[in-house]
């Protein structure tokens, strides 16, 4: 029979549309994945965070708004010891080097699923066998002994034909890309605790330096008091007092001491060492306080920090997987195909009377299981919409984190600006008693509890001092990372 143009036209016309039809339902099987929308307040606190700190110790920080982060911000500091501790960590830190080996295992497992789920597999094969038969009846008492030599090439194809593979190879592409952001954040957490701790030691080393020379002043309190007792001057109780005060700040200073070692072991561990090869500690006073700290806007922090693009991640991950549930309710079709050489000798498996070939296909479409397959798409839609709260959460928490720093780089600010004027004052309150004692104008009592007042001013100038660098680091953390530049797409001439 003859077909006409016409019919011809029409048949194809409508095969098109049924696999326009069939593409369109394989794109709309699962949620889009895209975040859901959150506010983009103009400033992060309850308060809108000034334009600069105080100037406290003579240093002034301001809060650029609208600028990038700094991708290795540590070396504001303008330390070279500090630069060498980060790098060694980054470069040395066991549980980096976990991360990144899970992370390369991830993308070998992507690449395996989708060669397999892509592309035809094909399998070579070969059987040699001797084989015993039992007698026939009809032919004879005797049993069959005869080889049997068979050799063929399998392959076999599954036609993605609503999406099954293409959604479950997104979902395991963006759960790759969660791992690499989650690799990120930890490389970046790893530097901020690098930062953190040795800030921390040297806080905790000028504090025990500082606290040893308040011990020996209350010691030299109490021996004062002491012979002062014995010769009458002075009362059994200023006497136990003194002593009291002395034993009181002695018991202090271990404590101080056990947390200056375990903050340099944490340190050693953070760069790969043993506690016993602990760095040496750094000099506080040598840490420059970066003057200007990026304030990243809310619209640009969502592209910005490596846990809200690992959330997202996660999301667009939640989404292929509710297109996978879905498609496994519709048809699947599978071909098959084979050819080989076979027979019961050797030499007629290798003639072209033993050529062995076959072809076919499968069609499957799931008819009852039970309920199953509904409820697995239920199960991957209540997953999405979960994971979609956990981003907004993830969002929330990161807008708190940068409102908490902020905050506290102000206070921070205002704190050692008020401990630096009272060091300040009781250091030259110290230097006037001291030059007043040799002179013999006062006792030496009065010039050690002069000394004492400085020394604890000094405490606290210290604490602050420490606090105001470590939330420093901290806020550049919370800052995360550049956004990759856009690729310049490449223009080619005929």
């Amino acid at each position: 029979m003859k077909v006409r143009p016409l019919a011809i036209t029409r048949n194809a016309l409508s095969l098109g549309g049924g696999a326009a039809m069939l593409l369109l339902a394989a794109c709309s099987f699962g949620p889009t994945g895209t975040p859901p929308a959150m506010p983009e307040p103009s400033h992060y606190g309850a308060q809108a965070q000034p334009e600069h700190t105080v100037a406290a110790q003579g240093v002034t920080q301001r809060f650029v708004a609208g600028a990038q982060p700094v991708p290795q911000w540590w070396r504001l500091y303008q330390s070279d010891a500090l630069d060498a501790l980060v790098d060694e960590g980054l470069r040395n830190s066991p549980t980096l080097d976990a991360a990144d080996k899970h992370l390369a295992a991830a993308r070998e497992q992507l690449r395996a699923q989708m060669g397999s789920s892509l592309l035809p597999t094909i399998d070579a094969g070969g059987q040699v066998s001797r084989q015993r038969a039992l007698a026939i009846p009809e032919i004879g008492p005797n049993t069959f002994l005869y080889n049997v030599f068979v050799g063929q090439v399998q392959a076999q194809y599954t036609f993605d034909l609503f999406g099954a593979v293409r959604y479950a190879n997104a979902s395991l592409a963006k759960r790759v890309d969660l791992q690499a952001y989650q690799f990120d954040a930890a490389r970046r957490a790893l530097a901020a605790n690098i930062v953190s701790a040795a800030i921390n030691a040297a806080m905790l080393d000028a504090q025990v330096a500082t606290t040893e020379r308040l011990v020996a002043l209350a010691n030299e309190q109490a021996g004062d008091t002491q012979r002062r007792y014995a010769l009458g001057a002075v009362s059994h109780s200023d006497m136990l007092s003194a002593q009291q005060s002395a034993a009181s700040l002695a018991a202090g200073l271990p404590v101080l001491r056990q947390q200056a070692l375990a903050t340099r072991h944490a340190l050693a561990v953070l760069l790969g060492r043993t506690p016993d090869a602990a760095p040496p500690t750094l000099d506080l006073t040598q840490l420059h306080l970066p003057d200007e700290v990026p304030v990243v806007v809310p619209s640009e922090l969502l592209r910005a920090r490596p846990d809200i693009l690992a959330a997202e991640a996660a999301l667009q991950a939640a989404a292929a997987d509710v297109g996978v549930a879905t498609a496994q309710m519709f048809p699947s079709l599978t071909l098959n195909a084979s050819m080989g050489q076979g027979g019961f000798s050797w030499p007629a498996a290798v003639s072209g009377a033993g050529a062995l070939w076959s072809i076919g296909a499968s069609l499957s479409q799931p008819i009852f299981h039970g309920g199953a397959l509904v409820a697995q798409r239920r199960a991957a839609l209540d997953t999405y919409d979960a994971t979609a709260s956990q981003y907004k959460q993830t969002v929330l928490s990161a807008f708190q984190n940068v409102a908490d720093t902020l905050a506290a780089l102000e206070h921070d600010a205002q704190s050692l600006d008020a401990a630096n004027a009272a060091a300040l004052a009781a250091q030259r309150g110290f230097e006037e008693t001291s030059a007043r004692y040799r002179l013999g104008a006062v006792p030496v009592t009065a010039a050690r509890a002069s000394e004492q007042q400085y020394r604890n001013a000094r405490l606290d100038e210290i604490r602050y001092t420490g606090a105001r660098l470590a939330d420093t680091a901290a806020l550049f953390q919370a800052m995360g990372n550049p956004p990759p530049a856009p690729a310049i797409p490449r223009v080619s001439g005929r």
